[in-house]
Formats: C-alpha cells, structure tokens, sequence
C-alpha cells in the first residue's frame, strides 16, 4: 500500500508543473543592448490540425514584448513589419520576429493530453540586417489544470529565461 500511495503522490507532483525546453538554432552572438529600441514583429496565429488559434498572434507578440519590456528602454509591436529593411532604423536597434510553430489547446483535465506550444524567436540587428539570435521555446502543460491552463500560459516562463540571457 505504501508503495501504491508513493508512485500515486509522484504521479501527482509531476503532473502539477508544466515543462519547458529550449533549443538555440543561433547561439546569441552578442549580449543585446538595453539602450536600444526593439519592435516586435505580430506572428500569423497558431493552429493545429485544422482549428486556428484566433488572436494567438497576438498574444504570443504581446507576451514578447512583455519581457523585452523590462530590459530594453522601448519596446513595440508591429502589426504589419516583420522584415529588418521595413524597420525604421533610426528609432530601433533590434528586430525581434516571433513565429508560432505549434499551438495546441486541448481540455487536459478530461482529455489527458496536455496543451502544447512552440515558438521561435529571431532576434536581428536593425542597423547591419544581421541575426543576431534564434531559439524555439517549448511549453508542455501540468496535467492537473482544472480548466486553467491554455497555450499562452505556457509563454511567459520560457521567453522570460530566454529574453534575460540575451541581455545578462
């Protein structure tokens, strides 16, 4: 019985935190430089299978520029430029382009099958057009959600992590 009762409290712990992975495609080339704007780019939405994700876009944008928010003097989102030569370079420094690679709300709590989200973030130098970084951040949800967790609740503690490095 005891046995039973510990395997069913790990089960439990571990199915009450969500999990994150990291993936640099670009290792960071220099550290960013807090004095210099950044715009970020809106990504299309995120979809799965055959349901889109509306305003997934724009969350994941604004989940960005959050977090770029605290380091840098200026941050924007652009709706309409995700392109360094249609970056007005005498008002940013930095290009930040998020892409959604996958977005998936599922009901967990009845399903078992936790909500999944995957970004990349490029990061580019305005002023000579170069990458400067690029990583996909990786979210997985707590399997005990109780309703609560959906894909851009799993934004927020990976692009933490990541924006901080780029300027630590």
């Amino acid at each position: 019985m005891k046995h039973i009762l510990s395997i069913l409290c790990v089960a439990l712990i571990t199915g009450c935190t969500a999990s994150y992975q990291q993936s640099e495609l670009t290792e960071p080339t220099v550290k960013l430089d807090p004095s210099k704007a950044v715009t970020i780019a809106t990504p299309d939405d995120g979809w799965y299978e055959d349901k889109e994700y509306k305003n997934s876009g724009q969350m994941t944008a604004s989940a960005v520029r959050a977090e770029f928010a605290k380091h840098a003097t200026q941050t924007d989102i652009s709706e309409t430029c995700a392109q360094v030569d249609c970056v007005d370079a005498q008002t940013y420094g930095y290009l930040v382009v998020p892409t959604i690679l996958h977005w998936e709300d599922r009901v967990t709590e009845w399903s078992g099958k936790a909500d999944r989200l995957e970004i990349q973030l490029q990061v580019y130098d305005v002023a000579s057009g170069t990458e400067i970084a690029n990583a996909t951040l990786q979210g997985k949800s707590k399997w005990a959600t109780f309703g609560g967790d959906h894909p851009q609740d799993l934004l927020e503690a990976p692009v933490t992590e990541y924006v901080a490095a780029l300027y630590e």
